[in-house]
Parts: structure tokens; sequence; C-alpha cells
């Protein structure tokens, strides 16, 4: 235990208070192996304090020292909370007091609601320690790189340029390096149904997509050509593959939800420092009733650590 509180701690932020986000964490947190000792609490001091406490771990509060979250009933008070322990975790990884960031589900309808400006939380961290970020998928089958994701779908086939794709299957390979696996195999499912059929059902995988990727297969021997996405994650559950590159949003995440509901991870790929995540939201309707399964926060606080080990 002592061991763990000499090296620089994880920034647990407590999401929206007002939804799962400080339960699950806690639940988590009390059947964790470690309790937290290498972790810091950040959110409202009514909940980081007391779970501190118990856990003997660091906390920084957030907010208003009289702030009480209502369970299940979001707000612009709430909001301001979950925002200020996201800047705080962000600014406490640049001054070199946090090694990375495990952030809780918050509500990106009510987090613009007091002025936060980026599409979700992949952004934010991008806009506070630079870089370019992709986003990943980290779960207990299946591992997905997104080379697209908060666009609407009418703009996919435009922002699917060679770079877009090469900086996803990039983030895939390292993602599985990060894993311990050398030679890495990586499926990449294609834009359109059957994967173009050759240029009958849609040109960008002919005109685009394959060429990108022979080009990159001579320094990636296990990369795929373009793949229908209605296969490719049966592919990889089989074990064909160990990391797939999904072209959008909903293509990589329909099956990450379907398959790994409570054990996937978000994974910010390509930062300075690590962020993950549950895949999951907030779900204020359940919030305080017992019923919020911890299982994705602690898979996300495995993931931190293992990528912050070395």
């Amino acid at each position: 235990m002592n061991n763990l509180k000499s090296i620089l701690p994880l920034a647990i932020t407590c999401g929206d208070p007002a939804g799962i986000g400080p339960e699950v964490i806690a639940a988590a947190l009390r059947g964790d192996s470690a309790r937290g000792q290498d972790c810091i609490l950040i959110g409202p001091v009514a909940w980081a304090q007391p779970l501190a406490t118990e856990l003997d771990c660091a906390f920084e509060a957030v907010g208003p020292v009289d702030f009480q979250a209502v369970l299940g009933q979001p707000s612009r008070a709430a909001a301001e909370v979950s925002l200020a322990a996201l800047q705080v975790a962000a600014q406490g990884c640049v001054d070199g007091r946090f090694r990375g960031v495990v952030s809780g589900p918050v509500s990106k309808h009510w987090l613009q609601q007091v002025g936060f400006k980026q599409p979700g939380q992949t952004e934010f961290f991008a806009e506070a320690w630079g870089g370019e970020p992709s986003m990943g998928f980290v779960g207990n089958e299946l591992r997905v790189v997104l080379a697209t994701w908060h666009i609407p779908l009418s703009e996919v086939s435009d922002a699917l340029t060679a770079d877009c794709l090469e900086l996803a299957v990039r983030r895939a390979h390292a993602l599985a390096l990060s894993f311990g696996i050398e030679m890495p195999r990586i499926g990449v499912c294609g834009l359109n149904p059957h994967a173009g059929e050759g240029g009958i059902l849609g040109v960008e995988e002919r005109d685009v997509l394959d060429p990108t990727l022979n080009r990159l297969r001579a320094e990636m021997p296990g990369l795929s050509p373009c793949l229908p996405g209605d296969t490719v994650f049966f592919r990889q559950r089989r074990g064909d593959f160990d990391v797939v590159v999904a072209a959008y949003h909903d293509q990589g995440l329909a099956a990450v939800k379907t398959l790994e509901f409570d054990t996937a991870v978000n994974v910010t790929l390509g930062l300075p420092y690590v962020r993950t995540s549950p895949d999951h939201g907030t779900a204020f309707e359940i919030a305080g009733q017992s019923m919020a399964y911890s299982g994705s926060f602690a898979a996300a606080l495995s993931v931190a650590r293992q990528l912050t080990a070395s």
C-alpha cells in the first residue's frame, strides 16, 4: 500500500454527481485489491472526503463546499461540478501531479449548459493536453479503434480520407503493442455494404481506403484489406484479429455495446497522458437505486493502470 502511494496517482473524476458515476466509482474501489491507493478522487467534498477516508486514499474537492447532488436529478450545479473535476484532472496531468485520468460518466447535454464547448470528453482532453486524439475501446473480447466518431453520418465519407484511415490504423497497431502483441493483426471495416463490392456499392474502398491499406501493409503485415463490417467483429471474436478499425462511430460501437456493454472501456489514444472511462453514460434514471453495475469502471481503472505501468 505504501509503495502505491509513492507513485503519481491516477486522477478519478466523479462524472456527473447526479448520475451513477459516484456510486460505481465507490463500488469499484471497494472491490479493488489496491483500494484506490494509487488514485486521487476528484469531486464534491460530500462524496470525495468520506470515500477517501474509508479507503485511505487522496482526494481533491471541487465545487461549493455545501454542494449536495440530488441523485437522478441533473442540474446546472451538478454539471458545473463535473466540469470542474475534468478541468482539475487535466491540469493536474500537465502540472506533473497525476499520471493519467479515469473519468466518470458525464452528461454532454448538461455540460453544454455550463459552457462546455467540445463534443465529448475525448475532444476536451485533446484540447487540454495537445495532440491528435483517436477513440478506442478495449473489452474482454474486442479491441476497436474508430477512424471517425462524433460527426454526422452524412459527413463520414468526406472525413474518411487516406490520412484519417492511416492515423486510425497506426493507433490500432500501437494499442495492440501496448498489450504485448508483437505482430498485431488488424481488421479494417469497409465503409459501404460488402466493403463496396468492388465499386458496385460504393467507391471509397476501391479509390481511397484499400490503396492506403496496401501501402501500409509493407510496414504492418498483419493489416487486412477493407472487410465487410457485418462480419469483421465475428471474426475478431473468433480470434482472427487483435484490433479492428471501424469507419464510423456506430459501426464500431454497435458491436462493442452489444457484446461488451458491461466490460468495455473507452480509451483516448494519441495524447500525452492516458485517459480511460467506462463505456456507459450517467443513467440518471437508476442513480442511487443500487442497480448500477461497477464492472465497466473497474475495467477502466485496470486498463489505465496497465497503460501507465511503464
